[in-house]
């Protein structure tokens, strides 16, 4: 198996009742948060109708929190440093006020689509880590499936206005801030989401992707596209996936072309289909391609349009994105807030930003701790705003920016385009 590539991580979260006061006083940005969140389009009463929830120290959970105006969610934030903050949707009234209303009067409007990409999801196809660890090696599915999502929702759904987020540990969000977005009824968005899920079936199920069509639907042939710039890399050198009988018998069990197994027994018998995952995958790659010359070398590099069926759903099966449907569907489902500290590793959830999602590194991402010391060991220019004394800097002018992009366009009401067909 391919070893993680290890990464210190001296995080203690005992620190974070001493710390986050000052994070919370400094550090979070609250006018561009607030400004997000407003939607000003949207009238005065879509930030008020909006229900953040809070989880304290020792799991102390608070919902059901709203506020009138930016004053206000400051003051609360900073009297009860939550050690998360969940963002949920947008009610017909006031969520503190809710006891105050007739039962059903209390409903949830509008949300953000968002998506969860959970590493832990990735376990089968991943020999580095397992659950919530992670590390460089498998950190490429996290960028496999922003890039895969990214393209199908602003190309297939038309929508402009995406806010990708780490998620503190080994995952990341999306938000889709769109007005045609926060106003989906949950048929749609589970629609979305459906459309956007093709790994299906329990850990029992060997084959979880199953393309029943010769002609590719075009997001998939797109996203493949992207899996072929990274499959090879990842699956050879990160995570020496056929390095063992396990892992090679595991592959086989997706194999459906008799005649492409025949052609393995056959290689087998004679020794001749090697030891490494280099060598494994590459008579794979000949076989499948039905390229194997006289001499038994093997062409390595066939044009995506020219692979078998078969071959693109085995690449599917260990790469595409693997989404929590539920989270996506659901309007009143609650979901971690960007800027907050993950209290595990204590870094920040900062946004990524989708033109350099390549060089994007978790163990890069500012923690909690690095920023507090940043702060105090500050000798440059004392007027600056407090976090552009520090590495969250870069950070918050993504998110500034994202923000002037969606404000010169919050007034547009095209219409969702989405092909299903296959």
């Amino acid at each position: 198996m391919a070893p993680a590539v290890e990464v210190s991580n001296s995080w203690d979260s005992s620190l974070m009742p001493e710390l986050l006061p000052i994070y919370y006083k400094k550090l979070f940005p609250f006018t561009q948060y607030f400004k997000w969140l407003r939607y000003k389009e949207s009238g005065p009463n879509y930030f008020k109708n909006r229900e953040f929830s809070f989880t304290l120290k020792d799991d102390i959970y608070l919902r059901y929190r709203s506020y009138a105006d930016q004053a206000e969610m400051e003051k609360d934030i900073r009297s009860k440093c939550p050690y998360k903050i969940d963002i949920g949707a947008v009610y017909t009234c006031s969520p503190k006020l809710r006891d105050m209303v007739r039962a059903g009067e209390f409903v949830a409007q509008y949300k953000e689509l968002v998506f969860d990409i959970d590493m832990t999801d990735y376990d089968d196809v991943r020999s580095c880590c397992s659950g919530a660890d992670i590390c460089l090696s498998c950190w490429p599915l996290m960028t496999i499936a922003i890039k895969i999502i990214h393209r199908a929702l602003t190309e297939d759904f038309g929508f402009k206005h995406l806010l990708w987020v780490y998620s503190g540990r080994r995952g990341v969000h999306c938000w889709v801030c769109d007005e045609k977005a926060r106003k989906l009824s949950a048929a749609a968005r589970a629609a979305v989401a459906e459309y956007l899920s093709l790994v299906k079936g329990g850990a029992n199920m060997k084959k979880k992707v199953i393309l029943k069509y010769n002609q590719l639907h075009v997001s998939i042939r797109k996203a493949l596209e992207i899996i072929s710039d990274y499959f090879d890399d990842y699956f050879v050198n990160r995570q020496d996936l056929l390095s063992t009988e396990e892992q090679f018998q595991t592959l086989k069990g997706l194999i459906t072309d008799e005649q492409v197994l025949a052609l393995i027994k056959e290689l087998e018998d004679t020794d001749g289909f090697g030891e490494t995952s280099k060598l494994r995958w590459a008579c794979l790659k000949g076989i499948f391609c039905k390229r194997m010359s006289s001499e038994g070398s093997v062409c390595t590099s066939a044009p995506l349009h020219e692979m078998p069926h078969n071959m693109k759903e085995i690449m599917l099966q260990y790469t595409y994105p693997r989404l929590d449907v539920n989270v996506s569907k659901g309007v009143n489902h609650l979901l971690k807030s960007p800027f907050c500290i993950h209290p595990k590793t204590g870094r920040v959830c900062v946004p990524i930003d989708i033109n350099h999602v390549d060089t994007f590194d978790p163990f890069k991402v500012p923690t909690l701790h690095d920023l507090t010391e940043q702060l105090a060991v500050w000798k440059g220019e004392g007027n600056l705003l407090d976090y552009k004394k520090t590495s969250l800097k870069p950070y918050i002018e993504s998110f500034e920016k994202f923000l002037t992009t969606l404000s010169k366009h919050n007034t547009e009401s095209d219409n969702i385009v989405m092909d299903t067909t296959a």
